[in-house]
């Protein structure tokens, strides 16, 4: 949880019994052990408060998906180009969507020819 192993967990031990002292050590502990009950007492009031307020929805939510580090734009790009769920369209609508996209007209550009300056339009600026 703080990221303390086993050999470091016993220094801290030995430690606070030099500190501390074998008469006091007993009291600091249950004082601990009070602050831990009082933490997660807290921590669960908490998470009801929130499970009322905002649902159930929010509160099971699994906030791991959500996490940024997780974020792999090969992944999803793989995943969206793999995705089934899109239906092909018919072929009729293909072609009629291929038939609207020639019927468009094509707009030609003008050149301006050499040496003439280009159109200013001193109300857009």
């Amino acid at each position: 949880m703080f990221g303390i192993n086993g050999s470091e967990l016993i220094i801290l031990a030995v430690l606070a019994v030099i500190v501390l002292g074998p008469e006091r050590l007993p009291e600091y502990a249950a004082q601990l052990g009070r602050f831990v009950r009082q933490l997660r007492a807290m921590a669960a009031g908490a998470k009801e408060q929130l499970r009322e307020e905002v649902g159930d929805e929010i509160v099971d939510m699994d906030w791991r998906k959500l996490d940024p580090r997780q974020y792999d734009p090969r992944r999803i790009i793989r995943e969206a180009l793999m995705d089934d769920d899109v239906a092909p369209a018919p072929p009729a609508a293909a072609a009629a969507g291929a038939a609207a996209v020639a019927a468009k007209p094509v707009r030609e550009v003008q050149r301006l020819a050499p040496g003439r300056p280009a159109p200013f339009d001193p109300e857009a600026t």
